[in-house]
């Protein structure tokens, strides 16, 4: 079976500098992989290449076999789900404006659209009829974060991208959030990318973990077996979590 993403040697330059170097990966359909890293790494720039927001130096990306500059920029966003950790709401639009975007884009009817808002506000424990006319400003941070990745699903994409979506939440609605995540994505059997500078988060929501260092990608595997790696960097990330973590 063709990976749902592909990443053939891939090496980006920008301002004299080499952001990546040489990265292979692949992702499979209904798996999570976690790009685990510091800032600087070069793990967003990686994930803005399977939606064409960044074009490789050299090397090639793929998504569904197909490389992503042989996508139409429209076509290929339209199949993927992109929630970044700033959310991304239109404020001037309600959450039902803001879920029903990509729908209503792609040829939804009214109520084809109506029912998925109310499904995937539901799924995400948000009352439908309490939140579906509010504005984003009238939401908590981690509501906001919820309605975002309702947005993502709205169209029923297999691909979703996760730019370290619940960095800024606070402890508590962050697990809650994560938690979340592996819900509905699990439940809806969906193919997610996901950067993280967390490793708690990267171990909690990832069925594989690619660590970046430096532009490379350093070490990839199961995310159980991230607490063995050898690599000094993989140590350094080791040290930060607590002994009842490990």
């Amino acid at each position: 079976m063709t990976p749902v993403v592909e990443f053939h040697e891939v090496s980006f330059r920008a301002g004299g500098c080499e952001i990546l170097r040489r990265l292979s990966f692949e992702i499979h359909a209904g798996e999570t992989l976690a790009l685990l890293g510091r800032s600087g790494s070069g793990k967003t720039t990686a994930l803005r290449m399977v939606n064409a927001l960044v074009t490789p130096t050299s090397g090639e990306v793929r998504v569904e076999g197909r490389a992503t500059t042989a996508w139409p920029p429209r076509e290929l966003r339209r199949r993927i789900g992109y929630v970044i950790q700033e959310t991304g709401l239109f404020p001037h639009f309600t959450v039902r404006a803001n879920i029903g975007l990509v729908p209503r884009l792609a040829g939804w009817d009214p109520a084809r659209i109506e029912a998925r808002s109310r499904e995937l506000l539901q799924a995400l424990e948000l009352r439908p009829d309490d939140f579906l006319d509010r504005y984003p400003a009238q939401l908590s941070g981690g509501q906001q974060q919820r309605v975002g990745v309702a947005r993502a699903l709205a169209a029923d994409p297999d691909l979703l991208l996760f730019d370290e979506p619940f960095g800024k939440l606070d402890p508590v609605t962050r697990a809650e959030a994560q938690r979340q995540f592996l819900r509905v994505t699990r439940a809806l059997g969906k193919t997610a990318l996901f950067v993280t500078h967390d490793l708690r988060e990267a171990l909690l929501v990832a069925d594989r973990i690619g660590l970046m260092h430096e532009g490379v990608l350093a070490w990839i595997g199961p995310a159980g077996d991230f607490l063995g790696a050898e690599h000094a960097e993989a140590r350094r990330f080791r040290q930060s979590l607590d002994p009842a973590d490990a």
